[in-house]
């Protein structure tokens, strides 16, 4: 259920917007669980003049190839699970354009059930959790 927002510069290439896209959904259906068809992603490009970057923050060497990658989604998931989906959207990006991982930056942010609509006005899943939801409440 994660909605993505990712960022690029308008120099991307579309085909390339759609491999990134392409590469965030698979690493999440690969490190976090997310089904098949859980696919809700938005990619926006800006002029690099309207993109505010910080080349050197904490050690990297970011270019025009920059990639911004903010995800919604619930509450739920380990540590370890994050540090995979990070790694995994990195080397899936690399490998699929070119990007290199200092031109990654993602951005987790976590809510709860309550706070999706998938449409038709109700919280879906206030009344049917997803089913890694559920297992880790019957694990309790």
């Amino acid at each position: 259920m994660p909605f993505v927002r990712i960022s690029v510069e308008s120099s991307t290439p579309a085909a390339t917007r759609k491999l990134i896209a392409d590469s965030v959904y698979e690493a999440m259906r690969e490190t976090i669980g997310i089904p098949e068809g859980d696919r809700f992603i938005v990619v926006t490009a800006h002029e690099a003049a309207d993109m505010f970057i910080d080349p050197s923050f904490m050690g990297a060497a970011r270019s025009h190839q920059f990639v911004l990658t903010q995800i919604f989604l619930s509450r739920g998931r380990t540590v370890e699970q994050k540090q995979a989906l990070y790694a995994r959207i990195v080397e899936r990006l690399h490998e699929a354009a070119g990007i290199p991982a200092d031109d990654v930056m993602i951005v987790l942010t976590e809510n709860n059930f309550e706070d999706w609509s998938f449409g038709k006005g109700q919280a879906q899943y206030v009344l049917n959790p997803p089913a890694w939801a559920r297992k880790a409440e019957e694990g309790n």
